[in-house]
């Protein structure tokens, strides 16, 4: 145990035999301060925060409207500021679209966005700063203007081989895991594209395609990529209807993974793979987290969400445990996991909560107070909106109160009306601004290990307006509980598994307090404890 939980002699030790009975009256007794304590547990270290960017929308170093890769270089300081470890870059590549997510050349930088140049540029400096940079590698499909489609239209061509094509028996009517039509028509030819006809899919049963996807990884992983966010993870053979939530096709996408996987271990043992894997059930998901490092918690999403806007907890750390075991069986091993509140495909989670601030910064903290690797949208930590279609998800960020400042990226204007107050100008000073208080959750990460890398436990409040979980790791045990409501709450405080939690490291609020064994927090507030054998241990003064 750390030598600032030690206590001084002369002591009495009572056996863990009495301890159910004195914690309250004893182990209790001693941490009566309203302030929380001010050291944490375990060195300080990278906060293991990742932050989406889409680049279009994020910073324009260049004046012509659109956000680019010297933009995103430009604000490395922004982000350390805000203490991220790592940043994804939406599709980088060359496309014909506005959102990259259809690829016309896999090692070639979209010149909207600058050059190669820049691109060793922004990962030389962000490095230099502590962050790594991962991509977002599209390989299900590619843009039906990529030259091995146009290739591929001929028969006779090699390329034809690595796209997929309906046959004479061929159902033209079977629809995508989604309801969406499978088969696009091209002259007398039908090829598949499940999202859509300018995205025809590739053909993984080819190994010439399996090779391909595997020498652009190392391509960039060369370049000085620190790894692969993997679009549409789950959909590599899972492409109809009748297959979705088939375990064989899943197991057969997972061994595409684990191939892959393997490829690019020659080059970088230490990449980090994290999957689109959009399964509602972590059974569904189990299979991609042995060839991954982590798939994109989207069950956990949504529950988070649901909860900062109901004020009711179904049962966060239940899922959380479960999340665990399960990935643990599938893995062999722990496993990260990779929590978010919104990304570019979806409603941001500010419009979701309604443009609640105390609700949203509750989201924040449920997230932030999760163990693995969470992901940050760019523009949530600042409060901003959006809703479908998805170029409103993916809106220029806010940079400064006016929006004609050099740097705001115009390439859309936004219909969602937001005060001027929505931007990092306008918070960067307001201690009392979602932008700061994103900052202080992050470093909470930074200064206590088990939020980062601890395994789960459940925590029972009997009130369904405080959600609470247990981490552990080698450092030490904490007790995570944020009030979901608008009304103060409290909890008295129970020993688990010989473990008392008695100290308050952190607090959200200042008005949170803990007394003789009762946590007391106010709305929406949060608290993080220090869990501490339950042992009780008296002093010599105590005694008398």
């Amino acid at each position: 145990m750390p030598s600032s939980h030690r206590t001084r002699a002369p002591r009495v030790v009572l056996s863990l035999l009495f301890a159910g009975l004195l914690a309250s009256a004893c182990a209790w007794a001693a941490p009566r301060a309203a302030a929380p304590a001010a050291s944490g547990i375990g060195a300080p270290a990278p906060s293991g925060v990742y932050y989406e960017i889409f680049v279009r929308s994020f910073y324009d170093s260049n004046g012509d409207g659109i956000g680019d890769l010297a933009g995103v270089t430009a604000k490395l300081p922004y982000l350390k500021s805000l203490g991220v470890s790592g940043i994804w870059l939406t599709p980088i590549f060359s496309s014909p679209s506005y959102h990259g997510y259809d690829i016309t050349d896999y090692r070639a930088i979209n010149p909207q966005y600058g050059t190669m140049a820049d691109f060793e540029r922004l990962v030389k400096a962000a490095h230099a700063d502590g962050i790594k940079v991962i991509l977002d590698m599209v390989i299900n499909h590619t843009s039906d203007q990529n030259p091995w489609f146009i290739a591929a239209q001929n028969p006779a061509s090699p390329y034809h081989d690595w796209y997929i094509w309906a046959g004479p028996h061929t159902n033209l009517d079977e629809k995508s895991p989604w309801g969406g039509p499978v088969w696009r028509t091209l002259g007398k030819q039908h090829y598949m594209g499940i999202f859509c006809g300018c995205m025809p899919d590739l053909n993984y049963d080819n190994p010439a395609v399996r090779d391909a996807m595997i020498s652009i990884g190392r391509y960039w992983l060369r370049k000085g990529a620190d790894g692969f966010r993997l679009d549409a993870a789950k959909h590599i053979f899972d492409k109809l209807e009748q297959d979705d939530h088939s375990m064989a096709i899943m197991d057969k996408d997972a061994a595409w993974w684990n191939e892959y996987r393997q490829g690019l271990d020659s080059v970088d043992p230490h990449a980090y793979l994290v999957g689109e894997v959009t399964g509602s059930h972590y059974r569904l998901n189990a299979p991609f987290v042995k060839p991954l490092n982590a798939v994109f918690d989207f069950p956990l999403a949504e529950r988070l969400v649901k909860a900062a806007r109901s004020g009711r907890d179904d049962g966060i750390g239940r899922d959380l445990v479960h999340m665990q075991t399960v990935y643990r069986a599938a893995a062999g091993h722990y496993v990260m996991d990779a929590p978010f509140l919104s990304n570019h495909d979806q409603q941001r989670v500010m419009t979701d909560l309604g443009g609640n601030l105390d609700k949203m910064k509750l989201a924040a903290a449920m997230l932030l107070t999760l163990p693995g690797n969470p992901f940050v949208y760019y523009g949530e930590e600042i409060g901003m909106r959006g809703t479908k279609p998805d170029p409103l998800d993916r809106e220029p960020m806010r940079w400064n109160i006016s929006r004609s400042a050099p740097g705001e990226t115009t390439w859309e204007v936004s219909p969602v009306p937001m005060s001027q107050d929505v931007s990092v100008q306008a918070e960067n000073d307001n201690p009392h601004s979602l932008l700061n208080r994103y900052r202080t959750l992050i470093r909470w990460r930074m200064d206590i290990a088990p939020l980062r890398d601890g395994v789960a436990g459940e925590y029972a409040t009997g009130n369904l307006a405080l959600a609470a979980w247990r981490l552990q790791d080698e450092s030490g045990r904490v007790l995570v509980v944020h009030n979901l409501s608008a009304r103060a709450q409290s909890l008295r405080l129970r020993p688990v598994q010989g473990y008392a939690y008695g100290a308050l490291l952190r607090a959200s609020e200042p008005a949170t307090r803990l007394e003789v064994g009762v946590l007391q927090l106010p709305a929406y507030g949060s608290a993080v404890l220090e869990g501490r054998a339950a042992s009780v241990t008296i002093t010599a003064t105590e005694k008398r």
